[in-house]
């Protein structure tokens, strides 16, 4: 379909980007001057995003509880909750809403034409017609409450959503961190303030400023539409204009950031974060940012870009290879590197794990390397394999994370934001060949390092260092505010609060009719799940399995081994190990020497080990490692070679680099913690119920992170032969050549990329699948974090993938979500998220929720949902919302390349096609006596297991609950 532009739209521009076989084409609404940007592709998923530049000046998380309370009714939609209701009639492939610094974006995608059409009515009735009903605001930003909702003499406590979602995200010192140095660089734009919302901000936010926001924000003249896909153009936009746009009259009012007052000399900043430890050794940040030009000049930016590829891309870049090797600190900063998303671009560089004392020692590190590129520069290589990074990152078809589409479309937006081109931000292509003949020039990134830093004085350096009493200040201002509000309270307040308690507490359960909502149904799905079988299997060698797709010049090769049989401590190595293996030294090679070398040749090389249960029976666990990597086709001889090297001749000799890359391991699964909260309960859940899934939180939950810390802790006191013996030694029992390779090409590359793996591996190995050995062991099911909110999780014992309950269990955890624990857990209970879900992988049923303030009356409502769904007497219509979402989710496309990969993956575990088949034909069929049958058999009366993730401090609760306190 390509249809013409409606009336209603005149076309400004069209433009082919060959690199990525798409063509933009840029429109204006001619009434309001709303520009509507169209990537056309022959994919067959379209995706659509409305966003409007949201720029507020105060952290009370206006544009971000905006965002959530338009999404709670709106004119044609006029039910309470239909983003969360459309979720349940759709067959989207990604439906979802979002709050920057200076947009709010609201989009979704779909390969199905009318769920496509549907989900367009409901985000442009919700984003251009929202209700805003006082009560969402409540229920959505915050609100006070009595804790017994009845009592007014009672405490207060606060409640909503946002609040307590920021109350996690805060909880995050990399949060805190980029939020005070943002608002440090920043000092007079919105950048300055948390779009998010600070906890303490939110509660100042009126209902009448949240409406004031809107109707100044949400308007055509200050909106961007960007669309993707092959469609009908015409249609979309008549819909476009008959539904929204021509009911507005052109704004005059734009909405821009203006450029940043530029300091005349460089600050020092000096922050707190708040820890619940009286040990504050080592838990200090310093960062330094600099204030850069405007991220819409293109050229400028992608000088930036490639001046921090060059500095901090890889441990060989010297400002990187600087701040790993200095002992002021454990690591680099997750700060390192450029933000070119706001009007102006920042770059940053720091440390973690350091002490207050250390910040002008910092600062001296960093200028004095930044002194010596000046002077001396770099070697050119080291400029072309930047270079190289970039065009393979141009040319490469993403859509595994976000679909390919939104990709595209969140690449382009903060241009379209502020006026830009974001047309050239995907026509990289002529400003990349203007960058390579500049960085050709001789003293190019010399200059670029004088002029964007060392002679910048809008630079910043920022501290933000632990505190042991902060958070308990922060916790007795709360209380002192309650307190407060609390004692001012005239009778006529207090009946106020209950009153709107209870209107809350009605409008949360009252009934909507779905059918005012569009909807798709089982008879939308496809019964056949989408597959993608290998181009050719090739056995005369080293077995190798052949996908040949639309990778547009890219290669991909990964080389897998089956894991033998290994200790209970070497399994624990296997994560730190396989993090390590390709980027330590290699043939010969230091591993800043491998570094440099991989820069130049591939576009990212690095392994992973994959434990899997067999797919009948979660007891049996076996698993492989893989090495991966991509390159670009021209590169398939060195490409091949640098993956034989590092597979057969690693090098984990070098002590200090084996210490760095523990100390960077600690440092991410520290800063995970609070953003998988609710994944890491349920690992700890899970893992008192069987030996597989023991073994899976060893290595990648809450005991995994322990480890890495006292590993840190004995390297400090011991060194560092521990590790480099714990390295060999696994590396002894799995170093002998791959058994198997997967290759993902296009059809130009086909050729020489299967060459050069013949050449190479001219001898087939072999290795035999053995079960791996774990027995479970009992730990602490409480774990003690720095998080302001809790995670909670319920497992109990179920069935795998084959058994033919698995489908009407899977089915079950859909039901429970959308029925019952979404109202009882994230609107009353102010949790940021719940839900249920069958993992058949392991065999067991989970509960969760997310970012939330209770625990004892989640675990309660966990008990309460398994009543309701036994008391419903039919649910047809709760089935179809389950089985349409978990269809969504398995038919969502990724890259080419992307779904190569994971069809064979699926296969390699067993996950066969036909097991597939049979589950999604079974998921089809799936009534409601299956639902009652499955709840009551394996659910009803079982105790299960539990599991908190929570604040430090709340060592009562764990003992109430009777789960075992582990402290990290």
């Amino acid at each position: 379909m390509t249809g013409t532009m409606h009336a209603s739209f005149k076309k400004l521009s069209s433009t082919a980007v060959d690199s990525l076989n798409i063509e933009i084409e840029h429109y204006e609404h001619i009434k309001t001057g709303a520009p509507h940007y169209h990537i056309r592709s022959d994919h067959d998923e379209k995706a659509f995003l409305v966003a409007v530049r949201t720029m507020p000046h105060d952290s009370t998380g206006v544009a971000h509880i905006l965002e959530h309370t338009a999404l709670c009714g709106s004119e044609r939609f006029p039910v309470r909750d239909p983003f969360f209701m459309m979720t349940r009639r759709s067959l989207n492939t990604f439906m979802n809403a979002m709050t920057s610094s200076d947009w709010t974006a609201y989009p979704f995608a779909s390969q199905n034409d009318k769920d496509f059409q549907n989900l367009l009515d409901v985000y442009l009735d919700a984003v251009f017609f929202a209700n805003l009903d006082e009560l969402d605001f409540a229920q959505e930003g915050h609100r006070v409450e009595f804790s017994d909702s009845e009592d007014r003499s009672s405490e207060l406590t606060y409640k909503g959503v946002v609040f307590n979602e920021m109350k996690g995200a805060m909880s995050s010192p990399v949060s805190q961190l980029w939020q005070g140095i943002s608002a440090e660089l920043f000092p007079t734009t919105t950048y300055h303030y948390n779009s998010g919302g600070e906890p303490e901000n939110i509660l100042d936010l009126s209902y009448q400023e949240l409406l004031d926001f809107y109707r100044t924000h949400y308007h055509p003249s200050n909106a961007i539409i960007m669309t993707f896909g092959n469609m009908d153009l015409a249609d979309i936009q008549s819909r476009i204009d008959e539904q929204a746009l021509n009911r507005f009259e052109k704004q005059d009012k734009q909405w821009r950031v203006s450029p940043e007052q530029r300091y005349t000399e460089p600050q020092t900043r000096v922050a707190e974060y708040g820890v619940d430890s009286d040990d504050l050794k080592g838990k200090t940040h310093h960062v330094m940012g600099w204030l850069l030009g405007d991220s819409i000049d293109l050229d400028a930016q992608l000088e930036a870009n490639l001046l921090s590829q060059v500095l901090l891309d890889n441990s060989a870049s010297p400002l990187r290879r600087a701040l790993e090797e200095s002992d002021l600190g454990t690591s680099p900063s997750p700060m390192c590197g450029l933000e070119d998303s706001n009007r102006e671009m920042s770059f940053m560089c720091g440390i973690e794990g350091s002490d207050p004392e250390h910040a002008q020692a910092l600062e001296t590190l960093v200028l004095s390397t930044l002194q010596t590129v000046a002077e001396k520069g770099v070697p050119q290589e080291m400029v072309e394999a930047a270079l190289h990074q970039l065009e393979l990152h141009q040319r490469e078809v993403g859509g595994d994370s976000y679909p390919y589409g939104l990709q595209l479309i969140l690449t382009a937006l903060p241009a379209a934001t502020h006026y830009g081109d974001p047309v050239a931000l995907l026509n990289l292509d002529p400003a990349l060949e203007r960058l390579r003949n500049k960085a050709g020039q001789q003293g190019f990134i010399q200059d670029a390092v004088n002029r964007l830093l060392l002679n910048n004085q809008h630079r910043v350096l920022y501290t933000l260092k632990p505190s042991s009493t902060l958070n308990a200040e922060k916790a007795e201002q709360e209380v002192q505010r309650l307190a407060s509000l609390q004692a001012s309270l005239t009778d006529e307040d207090a009946e106020k609060i209950i009153e709107r308690t209870k209107a809350l507490e009605a409008r949360q359960a009252q009934e909507d009719d779905p059918d005012l909502l569009p909807k798709v149904g089982l008879e939308d799905v496809k019964p056949e799940l989408t597959y993608v079988a290998p181009t050719s299997m090739h056995s005369d060698q080293l077995e190798t399995t052949e996908y040949v797709t639309g990778t547009n010049g890219i290669i991909y090769q990964q080389a897998f081994k089956d894991l033998p049989s290994l200790s209970r401590e070497q399994i624990e190595w296997l994560p730190l190990f396989s993090q390590a293996w390709t980027e330590v030294g290699a043939g010969g090679h230091s591993y800043l020497e491998q570094q440099q070398r991989q820069t130049a040749t591939v576009g990212s090389l690095s392994a992973y080990a994959s434990i899997r249960s067999d797919v009948s029976d979660a007891a049996i666990m076996s698993g492989y490692l893989t090495m991966t990597g991509k390159a670009l086709g021209s590169n398939a001889d060195d490409f091949s070679s640098m993956v034989k090297e590092t597979w057969l001749e690693a090098d984990f000799s070098e002590q200090s680099r084996l210490k760095d890359l523990l100390l960077q391991a600690r440092s991410r699964k520290e800063q995970g913690v609070t953003g998988n909260g609710h994944g890491l309960a349920m690992s700890t859940a899970a893992a008192q119920l069987n030996s597989s899934a023991d073994l899976l939180d060893s290595i990648g939950g809450m005991p995994s992170a322990k480890r890495l810390k006292a590993w840190s802790e004995k390297v400090e006191s011991e060194g560092v032969g521990f590790i480099e013996q714990a390295m060999k030694d696994l590396y002894g029992a799995v170093c002998s050549g791959p058994d198997s390779l997967l290759l993902v090409h296009d059809d130009i590359n086909s050729a020489a990329h299967l060459d050069a793996t013949r050449r190479l591996w001219e001898d087939a190995n072999s290795s035999q699948k053995v079960q791996l050995d774990w027995a479970a062991s009992d730990s602490p099911s409480y774990w003690m974090v720095d998080s302001q909110v809790n995670f909670c999780a319920w497992a109990i014992p179920t069935v795998t993938l084959t058994h033919e309950d698995s489908a009407a269990l899977a089915v079950l955890g859909g039901v429970l979500r959308n029925g019952y624990l979404h109202t009882a857990i994230r609107e009353k209970g102010g949790a940021y998220g719940a839900g249920a879900t069958q993992d058949s992988s392991l065999g067991c049923f989970k509960f969760y929720t997310y970012r939330d303030p209770r625990t004892e009356g989640s675990f309660a409502d966990f008990e309460k949902s398994l009543d309701w769904v036994l008391q419903q007497k039919t649910g047809d219509h709760l089935i179809e919302q389950s089985v349409l979402g978990i269809i969504g989710s398995l038919d969502r496309p990724g890259s080419p390349a992307g779904e190569a990969k994971q069809c064979f993956h699926m296969d390699k575990t067993g996950r066969t096609r036909e097991i597939r088949q049979n589950f999604r034909s079974q998921l089809l069929s799936v009534n409601w006596k299956d639902i009652l049958q499955v709840t009551e058999k394996y659910l009803k009366n079982n105790e299960g297991s539990r599991a908190v993730i929570a604040p430090r401090g709340t060592a009562d609760i764990a003992n109430k609950l009777g789960l075992k306190i582990g402290e990290y």
